[in-house]
């Protein structure tokens, strides 16, 4: 899963920039990291930020209450958009990734509609090996974002695509295959004969 969520963001950079898109950079990469002081303080972030910060309440605490009532579809899309209005504060803190997209940018509508398809990639990972499964994803997810610099709108439009295409084939693919129909059982005689008591009396 960590794999699949960040082929998700390269391949979409890369499909980005034949489309006429920004080139990938190793230099930006490494600012990435240099700028937080090393890879290790880099990886840290990356988990704590928002994977570890995060998905315990999305998908380890909302996911499987509301996925009782609810399709993986529609659980996906409802939490996609509560999860979107959850990161709109972020838009008026200085020094954060959606501060520099700008809420009312198409970098910054992209950034708000990527949430629903990231909602259900995390809840495949999820329902395939639990919480940690779908921290690994939102880790790998934003990681390779960083990494890459993703802010342009078409790399954003690509991402969200690929993920959205990723996400309903591997939902589809694990739902659960239709229920046999039940077996026929003897139904037991309303009044059945005593049985013989062969227990000796005293």
């Amino acid at each position: 899963m960590l794999v699949v969520a960040s082929a998700t963001v390269l391949s979409a950079a890369l499909l980005a920039h034949a489309a006429g898109g920004p080139a990938l950079s190793l230099n930006v990469a490494k600012d990435a990291v240099e700028d937080v002081g090393g890879p290790a303080a880099f990886l840290v972030g990356m988990v704590i930020s928002g994977p570890l910060s995060e998905e315990p309440g999305w998908r380890g605490t909302a996911y499987p209450r509301m996925r009782a009532s609810m399709g993986r579809f529609q659980v996906g899309l409802v939490l996609g958009v509560i999860w979107a209005v959850w990161h709109l504060p972020l838009f008026f803190i200085d020094g954060t990734v959606q501060n520099e997209l700008g809420l009312a940018t198409p970098s910054g509508v992209l950034f708000a509609v990527s949430t629903v398809p990231m909602a259900m990639l995390t809840a495949y990972a999820y329902e395939r090996a639990g919480v940690l499964a779908s921290i690994a994803v939102h880790f790998a997810t934003n990681t390779t974002m960083v990494l890459l610099d993703v802010k342009e709108p078409v790399t954003q439009s690509m991402i969200i695509g690929i993920q959205g295409i990723v996400a309903v084939l591997l939902l589809d693919a694990a739902r659960p295959a239709s229920r046999p129909a039940a077996t026929a059982l003897p139904i037991a005689d309303e009044n059945p004969a005593p049985r013989a008591d062969h227990t000796a009396r005293v």
